[in-house]
């Protein structure tokens, strides 16, 4: 009997080992600098912390300094209902530069990740000794149409722009549809010059911001996530590159970055 139990004791453990995640050794090719990793908390806001944290990133490779409040797009989603009753918060990257065109934005740090309803929306914007609109902020921090919304669905025609049927585009908006190896390249040129990359799947979104590869030379996208500064790379998450591509709904990036 203490045999048979000793021999279910080490089948267990055994089965443990082999069912525990691997942990793999990164090597970071590229890694572009960032504003510190935000929190979402219980909101469906990822795709809100995502494009701004690609925009953020934008700004710091260019030299200057931007922190942006998904929490101030959060509440202006009153005023921008989703038609989704389920999940109203749900959206897509192009919503979020859609409504900073419509409804401004303004600085993290008045309006942070955890600020409670008691503190109000702010009116203004000062900066530099100037004060703006947060529609004037925005507008300086993110120009309209500077960014290109593109997919790849390859039952829709190539090089044309269209709606992607996903519940999270509840607007509508239209993506330039490419052919995946044009679109795999466009992506790894804009990393390689220094340009972040927000990427949407159908559960979540995140900013691509660098390039890394394991301990056997597999190829990883660095991803800038909105969970905190969590877990063993402090926020960032290392997707292999087979992952992202076979995961991606929708790729966001300056037009800067893609005509490169």
């Amino acid at each position: 009997m203490k045999a048979k139990w000793t021999f279910i004791l080490a089948v267990l453990i055994l089965f443990a080992a082999c069912s525990r995640k691997q942990q793999h050794t990164f090597t970071n090719e590229l890694l572009l600098p960032m504003t510190p990793v935000k929190n979402q908390g219980k909101s469906e806001l990822c795709w809100a912390y995502a494009m701004l944290a690609t925009i953020e990133t934008e700004h710091l490779v260019r030299g200057d300094s931007v922190n942006l409040s998904p929490v101030y797009i959060g509440r202006k989603m009153a005023l921008h209902p989703s038609p989704n009753k389920k999940n109203p918060q749900r959206a897509m990257g192009q919503t979020l530069l859609n409504m900073i065109q419509k409804y401004g934005i303004v600085p993290y740090d008045v309006l942070p990740d955890d600020a409670t309803d008691d503190l109000p929306t702010p009116k203004w914007v000062f900066m530099l000794g100037a004060r703006y609109t947060p529609w004037e902020f925005a507008h300086s921090v993110c120009a309209p149409d500077e960014y290109l919304s593109l997919t790849c669905f390859p039952d829709s025609p190539y090089n044309k722009k269209i709606v992607v049927p996903v519940p999270d585009n509840w607007e509508r908006n239209l993506l330039l549809n490419l052919p995946m190896d044009t679109l795999r390249q466009h992506i790894d040129r804009a990393l390689n010059n220094c340009h972040p990359v927000c990427w949407e799947s159908r559960g979540h979104a995140m900013c691509i911001v660098g390039k890394a590869h394991d301990e056997t030379g597999r190829p990883y996208y660095i991803m800038k996530n909105s969970w905190g500064p969590k877990g063993p790379h402090n926020g960032l998450v290392y997707m292999s590159v087979r992952k992202m591509w076979k995961d991606m709904i929708a790729l966001y990036l300056t037009k800067e970055a893609y005509f490169k």
